[in-house]
């Protein structure tokens, strides 16, 4: 499949180009409109759920503290909500409005919101321990990975599991051709008529693309601390562009169920387990 990209857009004067380092204002601006976004989106909420079973969290969480970290609106909350119904939850986002939109749901007694930035827990009282992670689209738009993922590391209990649920195209071609056409023929239009504005699904564009491929990022786990590292796609249109990038807290038993966990990516190559 071949399709050209398009050149980049020149932000419109006073307006301001989204990036990594201001990306939770642009959240702010767009969270009214964020849930009829990704709702738009085949398997969204479906892909999510699938992440959170994957942690293999066992006996529906019970007696367990779970951190979603970037919760945005509260879909991943959710999804996790749902693989550990009896867990204790602490939904943490750096977009006010977004959290805001978050914690106007319904939610059981369990649940609680935070403001804090991701790349600053113990600083925002988030010290945990806990006992499973979840980070949807979060790495991707943090200005510093590795500080990051080494800190969410030292706040999980031992043999806790990690799964980071992200978009990653640069490994291939056909990836990156698939999602650079959806992107400007489906959502940043979309984004214009429903938000106003595209600059947000612009960024989204922009910076899948750049971001780490499955290589790089299971690398970069693994520089955070991680072990037994893990990678599965999701089905549909987003096969082999979302995937979940699961990991563990080396020490302790694990407290992960095995039967629900995926077979570990090839130390010598990119290949990913196909999703069931």
């Amino acid at each position: 499949m071949r399709v050209s990209a398009p050149k980049p857009e020149r932000p419109r004067p006073g307006k301001r180009r989204t990036s990594a380092a201001n990306v939770s204002e642009s959240f702010d601006e767009h969270a009214a409109t964020y849930d009829r976004m990704v709702g738009a989106n085949p398997g969204y909420h479906e892909h999510l759920r699938l992440s959170a079973r994957r942690m293999g969290i066992p006996n529906r969480g019970s007696g367990m503290h779970l951190l979603d970290l970037g919760c945005g609106t509260g879909a991943s909350t959710e999804a996790l909500l749902a693989a550990a119904p009896d867990a204790r939850i602490t939904a943490v986002d750096a977009s006010k409005e977004m959290l805001a939109q978050a914690a106007a749901k319904t939610w059981p007694p369990t649940v609680r919101f935070v403001h804090a930035d991701a790349e600053d827990l113990v600083g925002a009282g988030i010290t945990g321990p806990f006992d499973g992670v979840l980070a949807a689209y979060l790495v991707r738009n943090l200005t510093d990975r590795d500080a990051t993922l080494r800190a969410v590391q030292e706040i999980m209990r031992p043999g806790a599991p990690l799964a980071l649920h992200e978009y990653s195209v640069k490994d291939s071609p056909r990836s990156r051709a698939v999602w650079t056409a959806v992107c400007w023929t489906v959502i940043i239009p979309m984004g214009r008529l429903r938000a106003g504005s595209g600059e947000l699904y612009r960024y989204l564009w922009r910076s899948v693309l750049d971001f780490d491929g499955v290589r790089g990022l299971t690398e970069r786990m693994r520089g955070a601390g991680f072990e037994d590292i893990k990678v599965q796609t999701v089905a549909g249109w987003q096969q082999d562009i979302v995937h979940t990038f699961l990991g563990r807290k080396p020490g302790g038993t694990d407290v992960v169920d095995p039967a629900l966990t995926v077979a570990p990516t090839p130390p010598e190559g990119i290949d990913v387990t196909k999703p069931e």
